[in-house]
């Protein structure tokens, strides 16, 4: 599963870079994803709508088992 998820990442990370952040894999406990986002994404208003509205259903939609993806 993890990885999984650090390939789907991967193809979240060029959206986010291309706005001026990144996303960083840290771990999973259970079916929760932790990620931390950085640059631009870290200070952003808008960072918790990318995280649930993209990130979030992309890790859900390609990845068996993921329920949430939370900022750490």
């Amino acid at each position: 599963m993890e990885e999984q998820v650090k390939a789907s990442i991967e193809k979240i990370r060029p959206l986010l870079q291309r706005d001026g952040g990144d996303i960083e894999f840290v771990g999973i406990e259970g079916g929760t994803v932790k990620v931390k986002l950085t640059g631009a994404c870290g200070c952003c208003p808008m960072s918790q709508m990318t995280l649930k509205g993209v990130v979030e259903s992309t890790l859900k939609k390609e990845v068996p088992g993921v329920e949430s993806v939370e900022t750490v």
